[in-house]
């Protein structure tokens, strides 16, 4: 980027309102001839997978196979 080719506040405020209101995931910004053209978000969401003592020592087991 050029350094007379300022970014619009609105942009910013976008990409800073979108980092601030993800947990996991992706800000994309795309640029064409040093302008910022669109913004894209990948959000994911994570959940614990709970496993039973039963489940553990079944795994244990197979891995000492």
């Amino acid at each position: 980027m050029s350094s007379n080719n300022k970014i619009d506040q609105e942009i910013i405020d976008k990409i800073v309102s979108l980092l601030e209101n993800i947990e996991y995931g992706t800000v994309q910004i795309t640029v064409h001839d040093s302008q910022v053209t669109q913004i894209e978000k990948g959000e994911k969401y994570r959940f614990g997978l709970k496993k039973s003592n039963k489940q553990l020592k079944t795994i244990k087991d197979d891995l000492e196979r």
